[in-house]
């Protein structure tokens, strides 16, 4: 559920790039978006593989 979490947060944190890449064109959110989008994949991978684990100990 950690992991969970840690997702929620990245994406409340990387929402306002978000705001200044996509309404006001602002190159340096984009950059900065980019990068927190690939930390949510990295950690969405991780929780598909936890996940897929404890289902599969039981």
């Amino acid at each position: 559920m950690e992991k969970f979490n840690q997702i929620k947060t990245l994406i409340s944190q990387i929402e306002a790039d978000a705001h200044k890449f996509y309404d006001k064109g602002n190159s340096a959110a984009g950059t900065r978006l980019r990068k927190g989008m690939l930390a949510l994949k990295l950690l969405a991978t991780e929780v598909r593989k936890d996940v897929t684990a404890r289902k599969h100990a039981k």
